[in-house]
């Protein structure tokens, strides 16, 4: 049976690529019955009734998904914050950046909208940059207007699968636009309301961009850690793993323990006290979680 990869899924069909050629298929009734939901990114194996429909039998095991964007199999996430028009928020980056280190996905930071930054907010910006940079995480500045830094984000792209995400608003749709300006992805501007962008992308679907499949998602603004344990989050947060190796007691949270290195990197200023206060507030979320049952 061939075999390929789910490019885009919309209205109940799964739009399936295998090699040049796309194909336009439906679940089996059989996913329903177990319950699996094929996403975009999946490795599927199909059968063609003819050179464009087919069907989905069989979905393989993913190595990643996200839920929101519902997607799979991505080696990294671009997470485009805008400097300005919304304002940069670490506050909402970390969140971001916790869930995506939590599905084991490579993050890179996109600052966008770099030309409209005004004199005395780049400083600010670039000690953000700065903190990020020692964290370990890859950032890149860029403006789709001015297309500064669309050469350096492109070679991140080759050869892999990457998704776009972030709050809507930010430029994602534009920034492919720079790179890829025959996409003519639809943009809109920041609702001076509600100060924020309006949903531009409507579904999840895979394009080419060089040698790589990028991902434009819809926008979204709230992440919560439903399927994270508190024991976990350290993990996601680089820094504060690394430095929790030198704890006294084993199994610390970092919170409330006596002899804690990452309390004592913070109070040093070798671990950014917003860093941590975003780690403890989502610690906070995760131990006031409901339990479901």
């Amino acid at each position: 049976m061939p075999e390929g990869k789910i490019i885009k899924a919309l209205s109940g069909f799964y739009y399936v690529l295998d090699g040049e050629n796309v194909i336009q298929c439906r679940g089996r009734g059989v996913f329903r019955l177990n319950k699996v939901n094929p996403l975009v990114g999946d490795s599927v194996v199909y059968q063609a009734e003819n050179p464009t429909d087919g069907y989905i039998l069989e979905v393989k095991d993913r190595k990643n998904e996200l839920v929101r964007p519902p997607i799979a199999n991505i080696d990294q996430a671009i997470l485009v914050f805008s400097a300005v028009e919304p304002d940069f928020s670490t506050a909402l980056l970390d969140r971001f950046l916790a869930l995506i280190e939590d599905n084991e996905v490579e993050p890179i930071i996109c600052i966008s909208k770099m030309d409209l930054l005004q004199e005395s907010k780049i400083q600010e910006i670039e000690k953000y940059i700065a903190d990020y940079k020692k964290t370990g995480y890859a950032v890149i500045t860029t403006s789709s207007k001015t297309n500064e830094g669309i050469e350096k984000l492109q070679p991140y792209l080759q050869g892999k699968t990457s998704v776009f995400a972030g709050q809507s608003g930010v430029g994602k749709s534009s920034l492919l636009n720079a790179m890829k300006p025959e996409l003519k992805l639809k943009t809109n501007d920041i609702s001076s309301h509600l100060g924020r962008g309006k949903h531009t992308t409507r579904h999840v679907e895979l394009i080419h961009v060089g040698s790589g499949l990028v991902a434009d998602t819809p926008g979204f603004s709230s992440l919560d850690f439903l399927e994270m344990e508190a024991e976990r989050l350290s993990y996601c947060f680089p820094e504060i793993y690394q430095t929790g190796e030198r704890c006294k007691f084993r199994g610390c949270l970092h919170d409330k323990e006596p002899k804690c290195a990452v309390k004592e990197a913070v109070e040093s200023g070798e671990i950014p006290q917003y860093r941590y206060n975003h780690y403890l507030q989502f610690l906070e979320e995760i131990k006031d979680r409901k339990p479901r049952y």
